[in-house]
């Protein structure tokens, strides 16, 4: 196999174990993304992500990074998991979610419950442009990539839900 060979060229093994390996890099990444958005349906909406994932990996051109094409493909997952089905707010925050970039109260179980409930009261799209910028450290034109927004969008996002998870976390600070 000629490992400079886009997917589509790569013999069907080969592309299985070339998909797995770049999903296993991913996976932590992928998994935040859809607990935070989808909450205890995530392994679901995760596991019907990689199955599109797979089917239109001999498509991937690698046009962009793969990491930024696995985004993509969960977050549309989880978006349509929640067009059909809103789910409960998360109760016990994944410990892999201490995340807030330059946000030294995220140290405590408290502090984590109190960030998953203010995240939880974001709209998907406002969360989903904290969690791809803050969470995760993705460039302002990646995440865009991934919301299938332009950066100017994604930055106004990014500033109403940080200003919105400041006013809660004030509010619970000050209740």
């Amino acid at each position: 196999m000629n490992p400079s060979a886009p997917p589509s060229e790569c013999h069907v093994p080969d592309r299985v174990d070339d998909f797995e390996r770049r999903l296993r890099d991913v996976h932590p990444a992928m998994r935040r993304l859809a607990f935070r958005l989808v909450g205890d349906d995530a392994e679901d909406v995760l596991q019907e992500s990689y199955v599109s994932a797979f089917r239109a990996y001999p498509r991937f051109r690698g046009n962009s990074r793969f990491e930024t094409w696995m985004y993509r493909i969960v977050y549309n997952t989880c978006l349509g998991h929640l067009r059909r089905r809103r789910p409960p707010l998360v109760e016990d925050p994944d410990p892999d979610l201490d995340f807030v970039a330059g946000n030294d109260t995220a140290g405590t179980a408290t502090d984590r419950v109190d960030l998953a409930t203010a995240l939880d009261r974001l709209s998907p799209a406002h969360r989903a442009a904290v969690l791809l910028v803050d969470a995760e450290g993705l460039a302002f034109a990646e995440a865009a990539e991934v919301l299938g927004i332009p950066e100017g969008t994604l930055a106004s996002r990014l500033g109403r839900a940080r200003s919105r998870l400041r006013d809660h976390l004030r509010e619970v600070d000050h209740g």
